[in-house]
Order: C-alpha cells, then structure tokens, then sequence
C-alpha cells in the first residue's frame, strides 16, 4: 500500500493518495515525542538516567535491543545520564530508539499521544505505546500513521521543533529526490516491509511545501541504506520537485 499527501507549507493539500490509510507508524512517532518534550517545559539540560528497561503499555517492562538501534551513541552512557535535550536530538537526527523511550518515559506516554490529538490528526493516528513495546503490539495497543495526518502534525510544529527535524542524517527517500543541499525538515521510519517519510521541504526558487510518504509492502527491506522502498520514495519525491512551481496553484497530479 502507498500512500502520499502533498500540500503547500500550512495550505490544503493539493494532491491525496490514499491519504486516509493507516499504516504502522515506525520511528514516524518520534516527531510526536520530539513536539512532546519541547512542549513539556522540562529543560534541555535535564540530566536523563540512561536505563533499558521501561513500563509497557500492556503492563509489565520491555527492553530494546542494541543491535537493531540505528545510534550507538546513548548507548555508550548506559548507567550514566544524558540531557534531554541532547537525546531528543539523537532521537530524530539518528532516529535513536533508546533515546526515544528515555525522552517518553521522562514527558509520559499521554504526552506523546496529545500531540497528535492537538494536532487534528484522526482517529487512525497516535502513538499509545513507546517504540518496540512488543507486547503492547502483540496485545492491539499499536503506533499507527496516516499521510495526511503526518502533514497535519508537521503544521502543527513550532519553529523550534521543525529546526530540530533538519537534522536528520538518514538522506535515503524524499531527500534523495532533491537536489543537493535542498534545505528540509522531516523524519522517516523503516522496519522490515515499511517505508515512510515525511518533510517540509523548501526550495530556493518556490515556496516552501509538505509531502508525506507512507510505503507498506514487499519493497520494504527494514535497512537503513540499500532499501528499495527508499528508492520509491526518493522517486516520488523528485518528481515532486520538478512540480514545485504548480503547487501554489493548487494543481499537481
């Protein structure tokens, strides 16, 4: 199943492919995490306990597994403690999974989830669990996106948070169907049969615009680099961009 939503920045959007379809979220969620704590008025400089065990949403605790997280780097302060602003910062720019959980445990999971809720997102959305709770997956307590609420969240971001998005090192789907140096603000989510993106992205000779990408299916490898739904993605997003200029009239097909 793919799925796209393509708007000008904070404008109705101008072309919707099964936009209302939910998939599951992947690391998509840590935009909602990354809204959470800046709006949690807790200070960047908080120091963190860096722990591996956290409070399922089904009850009980859960780990995450070092080697199927994309950062080393808050690893490396196990037993120790980070600031929360630097783990909310690894969480989107190396799509960290410890962090993720550390930044959740320390806003509270109803945090996460109110974002999407003040964001206008639909039912279809939220985030109820953190990241790899697998048995409040395996319980029906499950992270789910859809494209258009991805572009609803991204509208509702602070200048803060979306600065914070532009940082995100894994260039390998939208931002790979850009020109080099194309500025953009987003994250992307990748697990064994997913694939999706979503950006504000702003070119230097049109207005800025938000495209959201959600990929479920046999393409999906579930790697970071060398994945074929990745590919897809960046194709999608190139021919997007050779369209920037109509997208202010309201027209792209």
């Amino acid at each position: 199943m793919l799925s796209l939503a393509l708007a000008p920045w904070r404008r109705p959007p101008v072309l919707l492919r099964n936009a209302d379809v939910p998939h599951y979220a992947a690391s998509t969620m840590k935009i909602a995490v990354l809204a959470a704590v800046h709006r949690s008025g807790l200070a960047p400089d908080r120091e963190i306990p860096v722990v591996n065990r956290f409070r399922s949403a089904a009850g009980g605790t859960y780990a995450h597994a070092r080697a199927e997280d994309s950062d080393p780097a808050p690893w490396e302060l196990l037993g120790r403690t980070a600031p929360l602003g630097w783990l909310a910062g690894r969480m989107v720019s190396h799509s960290s999974n410890l962090a993720t959980s550390l930044c959740t445990a320390a806003v509270g999971p109803a945090a996460v989830d109110g974002v999407w809720r003040r964001a206008g997102a639909s039912a279809a959305s939220g985030s109820p669990r953190g990241i790899e709770d697998a048995a409040a997956r395996a319980a029906g307590i499950d992270n789910t996106v859809t494209a258009l609420d991805l572009l609803r969240l991204l509208a509702s971001l602070e200048p803060e948070v979306l600065a914070r998005l532009e940082h995100n090192v894994h260039a390998v789907d939208l931002a790979a169907g850009l020109p080099p140096g194309t500025r953009l603000a987003g994250k992307n989510g990748w697990v064994d049969g997913v694939r999706h993106s979503a950006a504000v992205i702003h070119p230097p000779d049109a207005p800025p615009y938000a495209l959201a990408v959600c990929y479920t299916g046999p393409l999906g490898n579930g790697q970071d680099t060398g994945d074929p739904a990745a590919r897809l993605l960046a194709r999608i997003s190139s021919r997007v961009w050779d369209r920037r200029h109509d997208l202010g009239a309201g027209s792209c097909s």
